[in-house]
């Protein structure tokens, strides 16, 4: 990449030595004629973030950025046009059944001791970044009466526990008119109970239901096999169709009731200096563009093998945004096993979208093509960079929770909103959410950090954005600078010190559980 700063100096980058394709880094583009100082001249216009042809590409002949393959040129390109989508044709997806498995394990980096945070420490060993009131719901029947006494307790509560940090209603469309044994309900059922279980809760369950619903609290608490039963201390379910309760203020005055006994218990805690090895941190991306996997994906990257010498947790997800890269995960599965695990969270995906007659083509989104993004491939390239360079330890299908400290494969849709939380149900703590486009994007539960690909963005969108990658494309900065950056915010949003700007301005998003079983 020409590391020159001046605005007006034509800058391109190339990702690796076999890529026959160049990203523009000049915001709104660059126009026909324009030369770069290595010589290459445009012959047409290019917009910021999209690719150019380094050299005469042929029909048929591979268009390689990452230095891999993500696409075949439709007609010849000449050297300096603008490669826009259209020219691109989709390559076949890496069959599962011959990749390497845990054949480059990555060494263990250098440990990274010293660092800390002031968390909440759980009685299950877990530590919260917040002091939240979660209330769990059994049936999407209860969710207005749910965001209702939400209000009331935040209103007439919460003044008198000034060390709760507030309450979340885990409102989801699940519960009922659903096939409730169905084998792919399994999904869903292990999702909403986990979500209880996130550490921010502090280990203090509260549930409501309706009475009727298919998904009764009893089997909520219960779980599916490979969770941990939930067993209610001494606040009862609040089931609204019970018959002791004479109109809708008597629900409301026994939800309150039941509140106030978790409140107690829950401002009772105070944060404690933990070790940055009982950090959950959930890495995602959403709004991506061309930028995405060269400026704020990598520096997550960076910040991720930070977190994992230092013992903590970390989870990547989007299986649609890493099916196409997988080839160059499996072999840094810890071992043969867990190689095995990211192949059938694949196939299972596979299967999920051929059975609603889609497939991986229907990613990426209209604004991920208009930031210089061709296809699935090229942003699955991008995505995975979130992971950095350290060994997959564990692979969790949806909803699941980890077993062992690292980084982990956490498999969910690439959906912004039901990949948060399904984060969420697998524990995560924090979040870090990039964006190459900007969304508004948050969570109640857990702080999201957002980092912006391009300067620009970040500039426009100064009050949403959080830490601005895009000094990586300009030279500003390098990856390990900004990695660092997060690091270092990580520890301080952790400990209640900052707030990113989506808690700030209460921007959070709704649960979107997700449900590959059938509707009825």
């Amino acid at each position: 990449m020409n590391k020159e700063k001046s605005l007006s100096t034509p800058l391109y980058i190339k990702v690796d030595e076999q890529d026959n394709v160049a990203i523009v880094v000049n915001d709104n583009g660059l126009p026909a004629g324009t030369r770069f100082s290595c010589g290459l001249e445009l012959v047409e216009m290019v917009p910021q973030g999209h690719k150019v042809a380094l050299n005469d590409i042929a029909k048929g002949e591979s268009i390689i950025r990452y230095g891999e393959i993500i696409g075949y040129a439709v007609k010849d390109i000449p050297q300096g046009s603008w490669i826009e989508e259209s020219l691109v044709e989709l390559p076949e997806a890496p069959a599962l059944e011959t990749l390497p498995l845990a054949t480059s394990v990555p060494p263990a980096m250098p440990p990274l001791e010293g660092y800390t945070f002031e968390g909440y420490r759980n009685a299950d060993g877990s530590v919260g970044t917040k002091n939240l009131l979660g209330i769990t719901t059994s049936v999407q029947c209860v969710a207005g009466v749910v965001d209702y006494v939400v209000k009331l307790i935040e209103r007439d509560l919460l003044p008198k526990y000034p060390n709760v940090d507030g309450v979340v209603g885990l409102n989801h469309l699940y519960g009922c008119g659903v096939a409730i044994n169905a084998p792919a309900a399994v999904v869903p059922i292990r999702t909403i109970h986990n979500l209880a279980l996130n550490p921010n809760f502090g280990g203090e369950v509260m549930v409501i239901g309706l009475g009727c619903e298919k998904l009764q609290p009893e089997r909520l608490l219960e779980g599916t096999p490979d969770t941990q039963k939930i067993i209610l201390k001494d606040s009862p379910i609040v089931r609204l169709q019970d018959e002791q309760h004479m109109g809708f203020g008597a629900m409301v005055q026994e939800i309150m009731r039941v509140a106030e006994i978790h409140l107690q218990r829950l401002n009772a805690r105070t944060r404690e200096t933990c070790p940055a090895s009982e950090l959950v941190v959930g890495m995602q991306c959403g709004g991506s563009d061309a930028f995405s996997g060269v400026t704020a994906n990598p520096a997550v990257g960076f910040a991720s093998d930070l977190l994992v010498r230092a013992g903590a947790t970390v989870m990547f997800s989007e299986v649609t945004e890493v099916r196409d890269a997988i080839h160059l995960l499996t072999p840094r599965a810890i071992d043969e096993q867990v190689g095995k695990r990211l192949l059938e969270e694949m196939a299972w995906y596979d299967n999920y979208l051929d059975s609603g007659k889609t497939d991986r083509s229907a990613n990426p989104s209209p604004g991920n093509k208009k930031g210089g993004l061709a296809n699935v491939v090229e942003k699955a390239l991008g995505s995975i960079a979130k992971s950095g360079k350290s060994a997959i330890i564990e692979v969790l299908s949806p909803g699941q929770r980890p077993t062992k400290r690292g980084l982990i494969y956490a498999a969910t849709p690439a959906s912004d909103f039901v990949c948060g939380t399904q984060q969420l149900a697998s524990g995560i703590t924090l979040q870090v959410f990039t964006s190459g486009r900007g969304t508004p994007y948050g969570l109640a539960a857990v702080p999201v950090i957002k980092m912006s690909t391009r300067s620009a963005l970040a500039k426009r969108w100064f009050d949403l954005v959080d830490i601005d990658a895009g000094t990586i494309a300009t030279g500003d900065a390098t990856i390990e600078d900004v990695g660092w950056e997060l690091f270092h915010m990580l520890l301080d949003v952790a400990s209640g010190r900052k707030k990113p700007w989506s808690d700030q301005w209460g921007l959070h998003n709704a649960l979107a559980v997700f449900n590959p079983a059938p509707v009825t």
